[in-house]
Order: C-alpha cells, then sequence, then structure tokens
C-alpha cells in the first residue's frame, strides 16, 4: 500500500512528516489551491531519499511542468485538471511519470479512463467538490467496481484516523494507495503529526 501524504507546503512541517517515512509527499503548484506551495518555495535538502516528490498541477503548461519537475527532482507529476492524452503523452516523452486524477462522484464514468491507460502510471480517484482536492469527504467507495482497467490507482478524498481502517477492506485488484491531505491536517498545508502517525500505524499494522 503506497502511502502519499499530500499538500505540504512548511518547511519544518516537511521534515517532521517525512521523519514518519510515507512513501510518497505532494507539493501543489496550482496558485489555486490553499495549500499551494507559493513562489520561491523549495523542498527542503535533508528529506529522506526514500521519500518520493509529486508535483501536484492543475491545467498548467507543459513546459512549466518540466521546468519545475526538474528544478525540484520530483519523482511523479500528478496532473489534477482537465490535461487532455495529447498533453500526457508528451510528459512522457520527456522522461516523466505520471498520476492521471479524475475526479469522481455518483455520475462519473469511469469508461473515462479508457484513454489514459497507455500514458498513465498511476490514476487517482477525488472526491469531486468545489476544489480541486482537499474537499475533506469521501465519495461512495462502491463505485470504484466500476473501474476495469489495468492501471493501479490511489484512492484519495476525506481519508481520515477514523475511517482508514476501512480501506483495508477493499478487494479491488488495482488499488495501489492512499492519498493523505485535509483529514490529517491542523490548517490547509500544514500537517497533524498525531493523525499522520494514527493513520500510519492503522495502514501499516
Amino acid at each position: 500500500m503506497i502511502i502519499k501524504i499530500c499538500g505540504m507546503r512548511e518547511p519544518e512541517n516537511i521534515r517532521a512528516v517525512g521523519a514518519t517515512r510515507p512513501d510518497w509527499l505532494g507539493f501543489i503548484f496550482y496558485p489555486g489551491s490553499p495549500r499551494y506551495v507559493g513562489p520561491g518555495f523549495e523542498i527542503p535538502a535533508d528529506l529522506p531519499p526514500s521519500v518520493k516528490r509529486v508535483g501536484v498541477f492543475v491545467d498548467e503548461t507543459l513546459d512549466e511542468v518540466i521546468k519545475t519537475v526538474q528544478h525540484h527532482h520530483l519523482d511523479l507529476a500528478q496532473l489534477h485538471g482537465e490535461e487532455t492524452v495529447a498533453d500526457c503523452t508528451a510528459l512522457k516523452a520527456q522522461g516523466l511519470r505520471l498520476i492521471k486524477v479524475f475526479r469522481v462522484d455518483a455520475h462519473f464514468d469511469f469508461s473515462a479512463t479508457e484513454v489514459f491507460l497507455p500514458v498513465a502510471d498511476y490514476f487517482l480517484f477525488d472526491t469531486k467538490g468545489v476544489h480541486y482536492g482537499g474537499n475533506a469527504r469521501p465519495f461512495d467507495w462502491t463505485l470504484l467496481e466500476k473501474y476495469k482497467g489495468n492501471v493501479p490507482f490511489i484512492l484519495s478524498g476525506g481519508l481520515t484516523p477514523a475511517n482508514i481502517s476501512l480501506v483495508k477492506n477493499l478487494k479491488h485488484d488495482w488499488l495501489m494507495g492512499v492519498d493523505l491531505n485535509s483529514g490529517v491536517e491542523q490548517a490547509p498545508g500544514r500537517k497533524d503529526l498525531k493523525k499522520i502517525t494514527d493513520t500510519l500505524n492503522q495502514l501499516r499494522s
């Protein structure tokens, strides 16, 4: 189970969360997000090398995505907007590993993922809401049964210490990880170490 903690921004908080050894940390490069890293942001150089760096983008230019990935030595680019298959193909041609996000509600058609199967390393299924992520509520996880693709996916949306144990009961063959954000925060961009430790202990038990 891949454990990703997203919406990181403050250097000391990044170091403290990194010390808990999640698999991935996510950094949001979308100015419209309350967890936007801001101009001049740098990932702490002493972040454990085992923790992969994920950059989150929403309808950003391809040149800017590539430049940001290179500058911050990101391991994956998470595309959270209306990026096309052509966009993904162009980024893959530059050697980027991609997470393509889909925002799920009761009306979501999982067949929309099919054209992205050849170009995504992972999918991420998040709750459709007002914001691009961080909406603090889960979607109906029984909808995941409708996903018939062969790209592994990350589950996101309203995951907290109170409901994370339910994820372990999901039996989908392609569920490969979870994305924690608003459910383990003190405030947007600042994670609560107790909530994170509690959640990680449940997932790792």
